[in-house]
């Protein structure tokens, strides 16, 4: 009962509009200071949730993404890919995924990926005849690929709740990454072959393949090299976003020359801003983690999944069905802050790889990156192709449908998830 009411609570303070970060930790005050527990842990759980090296590396990579949105890098990308593949069957749906998991390769956020390509490839696929509402769809999902493909930011994030090791987390992303990047190429491919509005594209000359995958060819080593050094153990994580901010302002400030100082400045606030609302965020997350510990919540729930749910089908199909239903109300990182923390002990009782749960939470996560009415992704597709909401609400349905292929695919064969970091 208490459980019940605390979380009725919780949204109840969400849904009056307070923000995730004051109702979580408002809340965990509240608890602490009603179960007669000394409230001084509240500052100590601030301390503690920001005094992390591994959390070190989400503002900067926060500010790396939004040197590369200033820079420009997504029109040299999708330049670059446009011209090998944009001739085949839906060539641009196709450069525009390409170029969405490239610089997802390199951003960590699903945000920035949506906002740096689709600024380029939005008016590029309606000037060749595609439905607006499959193209604010399109670029809608092929942002989430920024929280799925390494380097990701929710999953240093899931990290820090579970003292996972984040490279095994990056490493596991790679498989359902591919696979749904794999599932919305085919799907543009198929939807061009059958549309009566499609006109296919030039295919472009030798010239104009080399000299665009030149000028891309900067952004495209920055990329390699930030995945390769933390795979190959040359770096962590947070070395990887200092060397990949540095690398960013190199490439737009000295190589492509597209980084202005008022550019810079801009970047900076809004990555500040950014990274002040997802720490808060944290901060709140583990003072109401604290206080659910303390009255043995997550214990409870994890004895009551033992007793009521003994297959693990069924509760993989329940939280999906939760984070559905959170995701309509809720954003990112606070599901996964208020969620994680809660499921993590059901996961040894059901035998369930905290690794796998991890990817497997990451694209459900995703899914409410493009549900209505707070999924960000459409909000900042709204914003670059000056759409209304129910127009790009319609267009990613497809997709959702294949995010949730790619769901049931790693559960049927998790390996496509665990093979790599296995191998590693």
């Amino acid at each position: 009962m208490t459980t019940v009411l605390i979380l009725v609570c919780l949204f109840a303070l969400l849904l009056a509009g307070i923000p995730v970060a004051f109702a979580l930790g408002g809340l965990g005050l509240l608890l602490l200071i009603v179960g007669g527990f000394s409230p001084l842990m509240v500052p100590q759980g601030l301390l503690s949730s920001v005094d992390s090296f591994v959390l070190i590396a989400v503002p900067l990579f926060i500010l790396m993404s939004n040197v590369l949105l200033k820079g420009g890098v997504g029109r040299d990308l999708f330049a670059a890919v446009q011209a090998w593949v944009g001739h085949w069957p839906g060539g641009l749906a196709v450069a525009t995924i390409v170029s969405c998991g490239i610089f997802a390769a390199i951003s960590g956020s699903s945000v920035a990926t949506a906002a740096t390509i689709g600024t380029v490839a939005i008016p590029e696929m309606t000037a060749r005849g595609y439905p607006r509402k499959f193209v604010l769809g399109l670029l809608a999902a092929g942002g989430t690929l920024g929280i799925l493909i390494p380097p990701s930011i929710p999953m240093i994030v899931y990290g820090v709740i579970t003292e996972e090791s984040v490279i095994n987390l990056f490493l596991a992303g790679v498989g359902p990454g591919l696979l749904l990047m794999g599932l919305f190429i085919a799907f543009a491919m198929l939807y061009a072959r059958f549309s009566a509005d499609y006109r296919p594209s030039p295919k472009a000359d030798w010239p104009t393949r080399g000299w665009t995958a030149l000028r891309a060819l900067p952004t495209a080593f920055l990329a390699f090299y930030i995945i390769s050094g933390i795979y190959d153990g040359s770096f962590t994580p947070t070395e990887a976003s200092a060397i990949g901010l540095i690398g960013a302002l190199i490439v737009t400030g000295a190589v492509l020359r597209t980084l202005t100082w008022r550019k810079l400045w801009e970047a900076i606030v809004e990555a500040m801003t950014t990274s002040v609302a997802i720490l808060l965020i944290v901060a709140g997350a583990k003072v109401f983690g604290k206080a659910i510990t303390l009255y043995r919540i997550p214990q409870e729930i994890s004895m009551t999944i033992a007793s009521s749910v003994d297959s693990t089908g069924l509760f993989v199909l329940l939280v999906a069905g939760v984070l559905l239903l959170m995701g309509l109300v809720m954003e990112t990182l606070s599901m996964m802050l208020i969620m994680v923390p809660v499921l993590a002990g059901s996961l040894a009782v059901l035998g369930i790889d905290p690794i796998w749960f991890g990817v497997f939470f990451v694209i459900m996560v995703e899914c409410a990156l493009i549900t209505p009415p707070v999924g960000l992704n459409l909000y900042v597709i709204q914003a670059v192709g000056k759409a209304g909401l129910g127009e790009i609400s319609v267009g990613v349905v497809p997709f959702l449908a294949l995010m949730l292929v790619a769901v049931a695919a790693i559960f049927i064969w998790p390996d496509i998830a665990l093979w790599i970091p296995f191998k590693m």
